[in-house]
């Protein structure tokens, strides 16, 4: 019996692709596999009872452990593609690898996945497919699928999807970020209403008060919120209650994807955000300013290779043991302030800090100030040799 097994997110992409892969592809039998990255618990469910309903076999693997970790080596990277911090990006090639594991376990011919021809995910997921041997099969990119298509296609084979062509939004979201896109929200000059939000409270309607949280690290991992010791996976959870609640973390941006092309995206990302600023804000006191600099032309590529999925790349392991090491003093805790959509820090420590009152402090005498002048006499000659040659020629 030839069998495919499919990266299934019960969604309307994924679901139709499994009576296609028998009507198309000939394929006598459809293993759906949902890989669990945090996801909310609901979206876990439809997925199983879909996948149980429509194909003949269905795997839930949990991975959560290890996208916990992927995600911690993120936020010491402090990963970002152009303001979105690669919640999709960086899951994909975990999810792919659990279907991989299933597909040699199964003895399947191919694998699938729902993903179209013009985004991203196809790279990511190939990458991992090919890197295992595996015949891949992409029948929204093979076929050419439309959307409209697709929702008129489930109707007629009775399949329950939650979409309509009032409301076509395609929805991807784990623990680190939601993503919304789809129908007019494809649109640059599209106004997005309040309902694609499920995540974020809109910031004019958060409270008028702002709070203040408490993050702490430890050699760059988030080990406590408020003073309380957690995991990543539960500081992100309650991250993302608190910041979504004072309307911290919408996304609306243009995103250059791998194939070049411009798309308007929406990202809802609270525990992002919060942890990225705070992360930020603990590396500068720490950090010198060398290994800062260098850091930022560091976090761009590790970012880069994330987006386009190619974390088996030999430069990933490199970069990150770079930022390992940069890591090593990213202890201590940064304060923020939450108010109606902002994130600011305002307050930090840690036993590593680079800062020393008494030589930064306006009233402190522990260096003479007569010192720098000869420094200053120095500084910016170059340019003023170059003004007074202009001059003169002129």
């Amino acid at each position: 019996m030839s069998k495919v097994v499919l990266a299934y997110s019960g969604g309307l992409d994924t679901t139709v692709c499994i009576p296609l892969l028998k009507e198309k592809y000939g394929f006598e039998e459809v293993i759906t596999v949902t890989v669990d990255i945090g996801q909310p618990r609901k979206e876990i469910k439809r997925a199983e009872e879909r996948g149980n309903k429509y194909a003949d076999k269905h795997y839930t693997v949990d991975a959560k452990k290890e996208f916990g970790e992927a995600l911690v080596m993120l936020i010491k990277a402090n990963g970002e593609y152009e303001g979105y911090p690669l919640g999709t990006a960086l899951a994909r090639p975990i999810t792919a690898k659990k279907v991989a594991e299933i597909a040699l376990k199964e003895g399947a011919e191919a694998v699938a996945h729902g993903a179209t021809g013009k985004g991203n995910d196809q790279l990511r997921f190939d990458n991992v497919f090919y890197e295992y041997g595996l015949r891949v099969v992409a029948p929204m990119r093979e076929l050419n699928l439309t959307r409209e298509w697709e929702i008129e296609y489930a109707k007629q084979h009775g399949i329950d999807v939650p979409v309509t062509k009032d409301k076509p939004w395609s929805i991807d979201e784990n623990i680190w970020s939601r993503s919304i896109e789809g129908g007019d929200l494809e649109k640059p000059d599209f106004v997005p209403p309040e309902e694609i939000y499920e995540w974020t409270i809109s910031p004019q309607e958060a409270p008028d008060e702002p709070e203040i949280v408490e993050v702490g690290f430890e050699a760059g991992r988030p080990v406590s919120l408020n003073g309380e010791i957690a995991d990543v996976f539960e500081i992100i959870e309650k991250l993302n209650e608190i910041g979504g609640k004072h309307g911290v973390g919408r996304n609306d941006m243009m995103e250059d994807r791998v194939l070049g092309l411009k798309a308007r995206e929406n990202y809802e990302h609270p525990a992002a955000t919060i942890l990225l600023t705070a992360h930020r804000d603990l590396e500068k006191l720490v950090l010198s300013r060398r290994e800062l600099k260098f850091k930022r032309f560091v976090e761009e590529e590790w970012a880069e290779l994330v987006y386009y999925g190619l974390t088996n790349e030999p430069l990933f392991d490199a970069l990150n043991a770079f930022i390992d090491e940069t890591q090593k003093r990213v202890t201590g805790w940064v304060k923020l302030r939450l108010y109606k959509g902002s994130v600011l820090p305002v307050a930090r420590d840690s036993p590593f800090a680079l800062y020393r009152e008494e030589l930064t402090s306006f009233d402190s005498l522990a260096i003479d100030q007569r010192y720098s002048e000869g420094f200053s006499r120095f500084h910016g000659l170059q340019g003023r040799l170059f003004r007074e040659l202009m001059r003169k020629k002129e």
